[in-house]
């Protein structure tokens, strides 16, 4: 893994009255917040120790950038096939803005002198910059600037011989929108190169993968009792006398008429799958029950369809899944992290809104200016 200094962009913190404003509107506004001197380019090409501290998890890893030969060559690797209405739509905010405002999150096998190399910076040296947003989200973004040249060579080292491969947990559009804009732009004298790109690198060991919950609205035209009895045959259904998470892997906990289940997959389904190394309850969800039963033909698309990300905890998922009568609702087991590193190893794909991966990245909080 190849990673470079960059002249950082950072946000200007004395103009800035409320964090959550300023960087919730980056993404649109960051052409004219330049112009208004919100933002200054640092003098100097530096790599950056970021640590994210909340109020339960701190993250510690680097904020660099990544060539996109890695990428092109497959070291750096993807779960996710892209769409190409939205990498048109990054091209087109790339454009505009000249600039990567939000780093692409990549995470790598832990390696303990990387591990070791930051957290001996972040104890010896005072932060370069450091952010935070309250009240609500109780959320500290410190960066720690490492511009020594021999430092920088080191770290540098230490990803080359350690790091063969890194795995894109978020940003797959952003990351081929660039590859797209190299591939255009490499052979045009004088032209924009697009050959590096924003990443943040976390080791597995720093993220965490939060469950990704689905609801339905309507039954197809079932009637509830219906619904119940086509589900009977695929799997083993359990009335729960609380709202749980799903316990273990191949379980799925649902919501219906706002009486809780346990659904479990019956060994005739999953003897289906026998000679496959993974088998996600996502696949089995959107093959036996969201298409087959609640008619879901595109899970990407379906307006019936509504994701809700784990981070807000099991009372706000609880509360937005079933707040109608008319929605059913999925709580699904995570994936885990070696199955995510696997199916990413093998260039296989998890369906759509797999996996929610924290700590998530914010725009403008540092940026690449090309």
């Amino acid at each position: 893994m190849h990673i470079k200094p960059f002249q950082a962009v950072f946000p200007n913190t004395d103009l800035i009255t409320s964090a959550a404003t300023f960087f919730g509107t980056v993404k649109e506004e960051y052409p004219n917040y330049v112009q208004s001197g919100f933002f200054s380019k640092v003098a100097q090409e530096a790599i950056y120790v970021y640590q994210i501290r909340e109020r339960e998890h701190t993250y510690t890893g680097l904020v660099t950038c990544a060539a996109i030969e890695d990428y092109l060559e497959g070291h750096i690797r993807k779960h996710e096939n892209t769409l190409p209405a939205k990498e048109q739509q990054q091209i087109h905010l790339l454009l505009r803005r000249n600039a990567q405002v939000k780093p692409v999150l990549l995470t790598y096998p832990p390696v303990e002198a990387i591990d070791a190399f930051t957290h001996d910076l972040i104890a010896s040296k005072e932060p370069f910059l450091q952010i935070r947003f309250e009240p609500e989200e109780d959320e500290v973004h410190t960066f720690w600037e490492i511009k020594d040249d021999g430092q920088i060579r080191l770290i540098q080292a230490l990803f080359e011989q350690y790091v063969p491969y890194t795995y894109i947990a978020d940003g797959h559009h952003r990351t081929s929108t660039t590859a797209i804009m190299h591939h255009r732009q490499q052979n045009k004298p004088g032209g924009k190169l697009y050959d590096r790109f924003l990443c943040a690198l976390f080791p597995t060991s720093e993220l965490e993968i939060l469950d990704f919950n689905r609801a339905v609205e309507g039954l197809n035209g079932h009637s509830p009792t219906q619904f119940m009895a086509l589900l009977s045959s695929i799997v083993q259904i359990e009335p729960l006398r609380e709202v749980l998470r799903p316990r273990q892997k191949h379980e799925v906990v649902m919501n219906l008429n706002r009486e809780w289940f346990a659904l479990r997959w019956k060994k005739r389904i999953l003897r289906q799958y026998v000679d496959e190394e993974i088998l996600l309850d996502v696949r089995l969800l959107n093959e036996w029950i969201l298409q087959p039963i609640l008619g879901i033909d595109d899970v990407r698309e379906d307006a019936r369809l509504r994701y809700v990300e784990g981070t807000r905890g099991l009372e706000g998922t609880t509360e937005k899944l079933v707040k109608s009568d008319d929605l059913v609702g999925f709580f699904l087991y995570p994936v885990s992290m070696e199955d995510f590193l696997h199916i990413s190893d093998v260039e296989q794909v998890l369906p759509p809104k797999s996996t929610w991966f924290e700590p998530r990245m914010r725009n403008g909080l540092i940026v690449q200016e090309y």
